[in-house]
């Protein structure tokens, strides 16, 4: 029976403008979910936060609302003390962030955000913040493909040496392309990179006049690309680093991940929290965009509708209609032409009872 209402009352339509007003994966679902209600303390109370929602937009602007990642893998690797890739890391210092400037929104220059706003308060008050930790993070890690020199100490005494070993390399091919003995040898005076390994591209049929390792040759047969022997050992010494390097991050994203492993219940609430935030502000835009307003509601089975809007006729085009109903009557017969609005008219009051309103 409710499906059939929903239907042809057109409610998931509804839902799919509301849920594209939302940010967020959860305000997403939370508004493709959305059922309709029939008690008067729950739509009451739902009202209220929308009322409240629209007012504080009002007030102030849009919440910063962003996109945040899917918690449930990133919950299940910090509740089993496992750690954190960097794009994972960024992600939660994204939702502390977040956390941060949504507080900020609401109770900066907002001294009576409480008694004006009793139920956004206790979803902006859920809000857990840690600027150390998201300050820490954002230091560490640069982009989910990149972590800072300074990260650790180790890390930067690596990363020297690597460069140290890098310069003594490319100094060393370098007075090899531009010798004399070699110079003829040589295809194109640069140095490359093959299977992580500093080499210089010779011309094939001198390929026997270097003594080396050929890593790679050209599409055409025509290059080699060979490690001289007199870099061997070098480019050896900087793979182990390279190893270290690696090694040493994984410390680094550990270390970082076992800040998070006490407060995984609070990022869990902050996520949850930021979700229904955004699907409130989402009701509150989409209640702006149609100048809709918070209706009285009653005991009595009263309706009294005044200038009602079908929210899908466009507002230049709409006609509004009154309509009431056990005021002064309790039935109403409604006639016309095929197109004058009858069955318009049938689905304001429908959605209307149907939600207590």
């Amino acid at each position: 029976m409710l499906t059939n209402y929903i239907e042809k009352l057109e409610f998931n339509k509804v839902l799919d403008i509301l849920s594209s007003t939302c940010i967020t994966e959860i305000g997403k679902n939370l508004a493709k979910n959305l059922q309709p209600e029939n008690k008067k303390d729950i739509v009451s109370m739902l009202l209220k936060e929308t009322t409240e929602a629209t007012t504080l937009i009002y007030k102030k602007h849009i919440p910063p609302f962003v996109e945040i990642i899917n918690f449930d893998y990133i919950e299940k690797m910090l509740k089993s003390n496992s750690s954190l890739n960097a794009k994972n890391l960024l992600e939660i210092a994204r939702i502390l962030k977040l956390a941060n400037n949504l507080k900020t929104y609401f109770f900066e220059d907002n001294e009576e955000a409480t008694s004006l706003f009793p139920i956004l308060d206790k979803y902006f008050s859920m809000l857990y913040i840690n600027s150390n930790i998201c300050t820490e993070i954002e230091k560490c890690i640069l982009d989910e493909a990149t972590i800072a020199d300074n990260a650790s100490v180790e890390l930067l005494n690596i990363r020297r040496k690597e460069k140290n070993l890098e310069e003594t390399i490319k100094n060393k091919l370098n007075s090899f392309i531009h010798s004399t003995s070699y110079s003829k040898y040589i295809q194109e005076n640069v140095i490359t990179i093959r299977n992580e390994r500093y080499v210089i591209p010779i011309k094939e049929e001198y390929r026997s006049k270097i003594k080396g390792f050929v890593h790679d040759v050209s599409s055409s047969g025509s290059t080699v690309f060979i490690e001289p022997m007199s870099i061997f050992e070098l480019n050896n010494e900087i793979a182990n680093l390279k190893l270290d390097e690696l090694k040493e991050i994984e410390k680094i994203l550990f270390k970082l991940s076992t800040l998070l492993f006490p407060i995984v219940d609070e990022l869990k609430t902050n996520v949850e929290t930021i979700g229904k935030l955004d699907f409130i502000f989402a009701k509150a835009k989409y209640s702006i965009n149609l100048d809709a307003i918070e209706p009285e509601l009653n005991d009595d089975k009263l309706i009294n509708l005044i200038s009602a809007r079908h929210p899908f006729i466009p507002k230049a085009s709409v006609v509004p209609i009154d309509i009431n109903l056990g005021i002064s009557f309790s039935s109403l017969v409604i006639t016309g032409p095929n197109t004058g609005g009858k069955t318009v008219t049938l689905k304001t009051v429908r959605i209307t009872y149907f939600n207590g309103l």
